[in-house]
């Protein structure tokens, strides 16, 4: 059950809203992509740099707009077991919060178009589709998190979309590697989403949130769950083991900072799934640190130094 927020300055509420915690899911996909732009000798830091900014904002905007609409939907209500939300606990007025969520969202459009000018029509249709879909998560008239299409939402964007975009704006080109890669990046990234909707499947039928843990049971994500976490430590390893570097395989050094989260997800419901969601916050994030420096690892090795 929720509890009364204790009193908090506007900045802190603020902080609160924008989720921080999942803000890992923007950045890892653009680093990645930008160190694996480094192997191939072809990065661009002004883009790239751009990407991480537009790719916050949306983050941002996403957060704001679910805080925001869940509690205009009925889905955040006292007897929420999650994180409190500024919207719901009376925090932030909600017509503040609509509109800090256009805020983030034209201030990701504005970027955006710089990043348009670099990368041509591709980035057009990436970038109005990121917009849009991040404010259909849970608005307008078929809100994708209420309908069962939230973790196909995260894989497609915070996987293929912020790694190949981000290497495109770099390359002006894509490689079989940057499309491989972004699987295990937008595993974990959806890995955040599986363990979210868990927490929340008992609260979510009630409000008619349609979500995989509700359509499908419990079971079923958390299978999704172990299974998103083999492709995250699975595919570094094949693309190592078929001819890649051997750095790729960095990421598995940070399998015992899986286990945890893998064994809670199994056995846990409610409250106690919030350490799990920043548990998996955390591993997508060194996941993402060691594939990184993988990246530049092999590329060191390959040319003998800096490209």
């Amino acid at each position: 059950m929720s509890v009364s927020p204790a009193p908090m300055s506007p900045m802190k509420a603020w902080i609160l809203a924008a989720r921080p915690r999942t803000l890992p899911a923007a950045w890892t996909p653009v680093v990645v992509a930008t160190a694996l732009a480094w192997r191939d000798g072809v990065p661009d830091w002004l883009p790239a740099l751009a990407a991480l900014v537009g790719a916050t904002f949306i983050q941002v905007g996403t957060n704001f707009a679910n805080d925001y609409y869940d509690f205009i939907k009925g889905a955040d209500t006292a007897e929420r077991v999650g994180p409190t939300r500024v919207t719901q606990s009376g925090l932030i007025a909600p017509p503040v919060v609509l509109r800090a969520t256009i805020v983030a969202f034209a201030l990701a459009f504005v970027v955006g178009i710089y990043l348009v000018s670099v990368g041509g029509w591709p980035i057009v249709g990436l970038g109005l589709a990121s917009l849009l879909c991040g404010w259909a998560y849970t608005g307008g008239p078929y809100p994708l998190g209420y309908n069962g299409l939230g973790d196909v939402f995260v894989m497609l964007f915070f996987g293929f979309g912020a790694m190949c975009g981000t290497y495109w704006v770099q390359a002006l080109t894509l490689t079989t590697d940057v499309v491989a890669l972004s699987v295990p990046v937008g595993a974990l990234a959806t890995a955040i989403i599986v363990v979210n909707n868990l927490r929340d499947a008992d609260t979510d039928v009630r409000a008619g949130k349609r979500t995989l843990a509700v359509r499908f049971g419990k079971p079923f994500v958390r299978a999704e769950y172990v299974l998103l976490l083999v492709l995250a430590f699975g595919i570094p390893l094949g693309m190592a083991a078929l001819g890649g570097s051997w750095f790729l395989a960095l990421p598995l050094a940070c399998i015992p900072l899986a286990i945890g989260p893998v064994r809670s997800v199994l056995r846990d419901e409610g409250p106690v799934l919030n350490a799990t969601l920043g548990a998996t916050a955390r591993l997508l994030l060194v996941h993402g640190v060691l594939l990184s420096l993988g990246l530049v690892g092999a590329g060191m090795v390959f040319s003998g130094g800096s490209p």
